[in-house]
């Protein structure tokens, strides 16, 4: 999967110091995170469950006002410009729901006049793979058709900014990787992407820099590269020797085994040798 290596001194989103409590909750949900995101970037928030993900993107979108900190949006502020912020900021948010004898159409076609300039839905049914599902009802669309679809709703408003939360919890490996395709068709187009996820591999697989969220706060920004340089993963494995193995190796049975054996072995960092053992 091809990765943008463009900059620009111009961010598309820029969060400072954001802080977001909710009542009877003792610690804040958002603590104190602060980001910016490249215009052209596939950005990554990536987290696990409870870590304050969605509410960072919440925000950020304006559908929940932070308690402290700032939010810019191509330089718009989510709270004071919501009406501008609708206009360049698409959102597909972790859970959607429409009702259930609702066509496919239909729904793209009302979604589309709520916006000034809005992109043309049957161009965006056509790239989600939708065409065929024209006047398929809501409910009759399965997990990773409604994915796209609302994929397409969050392209519809023709946005330079949109905002992914959790696009293919629920869904088969084939759908997902379709899905997959479909994020970066949308970036290919010129649209910077905040993808909010917990799969790694999804994250690793589409994003230029990834934000590692835990507990409310960013934990490390990085590339998927250097997130994965930074982790050093090892492991012990202890085990008792059968008897004979010693000599097998040329080795004198009362003297053990020869560490060696094992060190030389690709991928061994370390051999230690209890009793002779």
């Amino acid at each position: 999967m091809t990765k943008n290596t463009a900059t620009t001194t111009t961010p598309a989103v820029e969060v400072t110091h954001l802080l977001k409590r909710y009542r009877g909750k003792p610690d804040p949900a958002v603590d104190d995170i602060s980001l910016t995101v490249a215009a052209g970037e596939i950005f990554g928030i990536i987290g696990p469950n409870g870590a304050g993900k969605t509410s960072t993107v919440e925000c950020i979108a304006g559908l929940r006002d932070p308690d402290m900190g700032t939010v810019k949006v191509l330089g718009l502020d989510p709270r004071t410009d919501k009406d501008e912020i609708h206009q360049v900021l698409g959102v597909q948010l972790q859970e959607s729901q429409f009702p259930d004898r609702v066509t496919v159409a239909e729904i793209l076609d009302l979604f589309s006049s709520f916006y000034r300039n809005p992109a043309d839905w049957r161009e965006l049914m056509e790239l989600v793979g939708l065409t065929d599902k024209a006047r398929t009802r809501y409910q009759n669309l399965s997990g990773g058709q409604k994915q796209r679809l609302s994929i397409a709703l969050a392209l519809v408003g023709g946005p330079k900014v949109a905002i992914l939360d959790e696009l293919t919890t629920g869904l088969d490996p084939q759908a997902r990787r379709y899905t997959w395709g479909l994020i970066e068709t949308v970036r290919d187009a010129g649209v910077t992407i905040l993808l909010v996820t917990h799969f790694m591999d999804e994250a690793e697989g589409l994003c230029d820099r990834i934000a590692v969220i835990d507990n409310g706060r960013v934990v490390a920004v990085d590339t998927p590269e250097g997130l994965v340089a930074r982790v050093r993963p090892t492991q012990q494995v202890r085990f008792r020797l059968v008897a004979g193995l010693g000599r097998a190796a040329g080795q004198d049975a009362a003297n053990g085994i020869d560490p060696r054996l094992f060190s030389e072995l690709p991928g061994i960092t370390d051999v230690q040798v209890d009793n002779g053992h």
